[in-house]
């Protein structure tokens, strides 16, 4: 799909959205022509509720289950969970200067993975319950201060204000990891989640997505281009050209139109499934948007 841009045949105009789905005011929403986002409270109060999910499917793990292969290429049960538990510990101590300056986010990961391989479960889990809840105790006090605002790096993924990193980045690793990797991988049931935690892993998802766009600079990303995500915690989001994504309906028409379901977002945006396969839909320049979408892997 190299060579010269071409102008797409014609903007779309944006098609009609499930509004529903934006009726709580937590999530990323319009209201008067103006978007709300959420709360750095509501963000640790999501973080604490999928935190909980996690917690309560571990504590029922056999042995065998946690020997188990995982949906995460290359990690059992036993390495998903530990490094969930390596990252929360990670904020507290000289490891956090790692991952900020780490060039490979998932290389770092895998470090600490190793470094854990050989524990026992008990002690897999004994940190992750440890540090994670501190984790949640350190981002709400986070969130009752100035330092919230702050732009901290985390590996080559850039820089997020503080109170979105903290919570934001764990809600949506435990989301991605318990119910894409550990939970089908288990036979287990999918624990059902909420607006505000889809709405918070959502929100991180096009943080992260903006960065990865943006540093990328690829010169074929020369239009607007709209993403519709149905259902509870979902919205609609616009890809502006060079990468830099913003809430809300934008004005202009857009060169195409992206529409899906909030709940299927996290696995094709992050590779585990093809968006093909999941109930994604086009209008506009069907070209232009299937290359974005190929384009789409957020880490």
């Amino acid at each position: 799909m190299g060579g010269v841009i071409r102008a797409p045949a014609a903007y779309s105009s944006l098609r009609a959205v499930d509004r529903s789905a934006w009726g709580n005011r937590s999530m990323v929403n319009m209201v008067g022509g103006r978007t709300t986002t959420m709360k750095a409270s509501e963000r640790v109060s999501a973080f604490r509720r999928e935190r909980a999910e996690v917690v309560s499917l571990c504590k029922d793990l056999d042995d065998a289950e946690w020997r188990t292969q995982s949906r995460a290429a290359g990690w059992r049960v036993h390495d998903v969970v530990a490094h969930m538990g390596s990252g929360c510990r990670a904020v507290f101590g000289p490891a956090v200067v790692t991952f900020m300056r780490s060039a490979d986010v998932e290389r770092t990961n895998e470090v600490f993975v190793i470094r854990r391989r050989e524990w026992s479960s008990a002690r897999v889990l004994a940190e992750y319950e440890r540090w994670s809840r501190y984790l949640a105790t350190g981002s709400a006090l986070l969130a009752r201060t100035p330092v919230k605002r702050m732009r901290l790096p985390l590996a080559e993924l850039g820089r997020f204000p503080a109170g979105l990193l903290l919570p934001g980045a764990m809600l949506f690793d435990h989301h991605i990891h318990l119910r894409f990797d550990i939970a089908p991988a288990l036979g287990r049931t999918v624990p059902p989640t909420d607006p505000v935690r889809m709405a918070g892993v959502v929100e991180w998802m096009f943080a992260v997505l903006s960065n990865q766009l943006r540093s990328a600079e690829n010169d074929w990303l020369a239009y607007p281009l709209d993403i519709v995500l149905n259902g509870s915690g979902g919205g609609i989001w616009r890809v502006h050209p060079g990468g830099a994504v913003t809430a809300g309906c934008a004005r202009g028409a857009a060169a195409a139109t992206v529409e899906g379901q909030v709940d299927e977002f996290p696995e094709w945006a992050t590779s585990r499934a093809a968006w093909r396969d999941r109930s994604v839909r086009i209008s506009g320049d069907e070209n232009y948007a299937a290359r974005f979408l190929d384009s789409v892997n957020v880490v």
